[in-house]
C-alpha cells in the first residue's frame, strides 16, 4: 500500500517537476542569468537517487517501527478533512525538529549538510537529500502515529509535503504576499540555503512558516538596501565536489577533530553532538558566534562613521 501511495504521488509530481525545471531554465535563458550547473544539477540527482536507495533499504524497518507504535495509539480517527488537516499539521510541524536537529547537531548536520552544499540555488536543489537520513527520519513520525493517524496516511502525507518542498527552490519566484505569512515560500527558503551569518540556521518549516515564528527560527529575506546578498552554498567551500565528499566530508571532518590530543571526553563529545562549528580554540564557529561577531563588526562600522560625521559636523 505505501508503494501504491508513494505511486500516485510520483505519477503527478513528475510531470510537475518537468514543468516546473523547464520554465526555470527558459526563463534563465531569456534573462541571460546562468541558474544551472550541469554538474552541480547531475550531483543533485544522483544524491536524490542515492536516498532513493536507503530510503528502500529502510522501507520496510520503518514501517515496522511506525506500525507497531501505532498499536498502542491513545486515540483513533475516522477520515474525515479534519484527519487530513491535522495529519499535515503534525507531520510539517515533526519534520520541521527532524530538520532543526540536522542544523543544531554536528551529527545530524554531517547528514544533511550536503542538502547545503550547491552554490546555486534552482528546483534541482531539491533533490540534493540527505543520503544517510532515511536511516533515523522516520523516527520522528512516532508521535504522530501514537496519536492514532495511520502508517500508510502519514508516509503519504510526508511524501505530499516533500514535493511543495521541492518548489521552494528557486530565485525566479519574488515575494508572495499574505501567503508569506502561512507557508514556505521560495523568498523564506532562499534564506534557509544561505551561508550569510544573519541567515544561518532560520527558516526551518517545510510547508508553513509559522513553526518557524513560534519556535524562534524565523528570519525574513531583506531586501538588498538593508543587508548583503545572498550567498548560496556553506560557510567553508568543499575542496572538491565529487559525491562521496558532498555526503563524507563533514564525517571526515568529525573524525579529524576527535583525534586532536589537546582535548578531553567532553570536548570530543562537543565535537560530535553540540552544535555545528563549535570549537574549544575558536577555529571554527558556530551560527550564533558567527552573528555576533557581525553584529559586532556592524556596530563597530556603524560608530566610526557616527563619529566621521560628527567630527565633520563639528569642524
Amino acid at each position: 500500500m505505501r508503494a501504491l501511495y508513494e505511486q500516485i504521488v510520483l505519477l503527478f509530481s513528475t510531470p510537475l517537476y518537468v514543468l516546473v525545471i523547464g520554465a526555470e531554465l527558459l526563463i534563465s535563458h531569456l534573462e541571460g542569468v546562468k541558474s544551472y550547473n550541469w554538474k552541480d544539477t547531475i550531483h543533485n540527482f544522483l544524491l536524490s537517487l542515492l536516498t532513493g536507495l536507503t530510503d528502500l533499504v529502510m522501507r520496510g524497518v520503518s514501517l515496522i517501527v511506525i506500525t507497531f507504535f501505532f498499536k498502542y495509539s491513545f486515540t483513533s480517527w475516522s477520515y474525515s478533512i479534519t484527519y487530513w488537516v491535522i495529519l499535515l499539521l503534525f507531520t510539517d510541524m515533526m519534520h520541521y525538529w527532524l530538520h532543526r536537529l540536522g542544523h543544531e547537531c554536528r551529527f545530524f548536520w554531517a547528514v544533511h549538510v550536503n542538502h547545503h552544499t550547491s552554490t546555486h540555488f534552482n528546483f534541482t536543489v531539491g533533490f540534493r537529500s540527505g543520503v544517510l537520513e532515511p536511516f533515523y527520519s522516520f523516527l520522528f513520525f512516532i508521535p504522530i502515529a501514537l496519536a492514532g493517524f495511520r502508517p500508510i496516511d502519514i508516509f503519504f502525507m510526508y511524501s505530499i509535503t516533500q514535493v511543495w518542498a521541492i518548489l521552494t527552490h528557486t530565485e525566479k519566484v519574488k515575494k508572495l504576499g499574505w501567503l508569506e505569512y502561512i507557508f514556505v515560500t521560495p523568498s523564506h527558503h532562499r534564506v534557509h540555503h544561505a551561508s550569510n551569518p544573519k541567515y544561518l540556521d532560520k527558516n526551518m518549516g517545510t510547508v508553513f512558516i509559522f513553526w518557524d515564528k513560534l519556535f524562534g527560527t524565523f528570519q525574513q529575506e531583506l531586501p538588498p538596501q538593508e543587508y548583503e546578498p545572498i550567498r548560496y552554498g556553506i560557510t567553508h567551500p568543499l575542496e572538491n565536489n565529487s559525491v562521496p565528499t558532498l555526503i563524507f566530508h563533514e564525517w571526515a571532518a568529525i573524525i579529524k577533530d576527535l583525534r586532536r590530543k589537546d582535548i578531553g571526553f567532553k570536548q570530543k563529545l562537543r565535537y560530535v553532538f553540540g552544535a555545528p562549528g563549535w570549537s574549544h580554540d575558536g577555529h571554527s564557529m558556530t551560527s550564533d558566534e558567527m552573528r555576533r561577531q557581525e553584529h559586532i563588526k556592524n556596530s563597530s562600522v556603524k560608530q566610526a562613521y557616527t563619529t566621521d560625521i560628527n567630527i565633520k559636523k563639528t569642524g
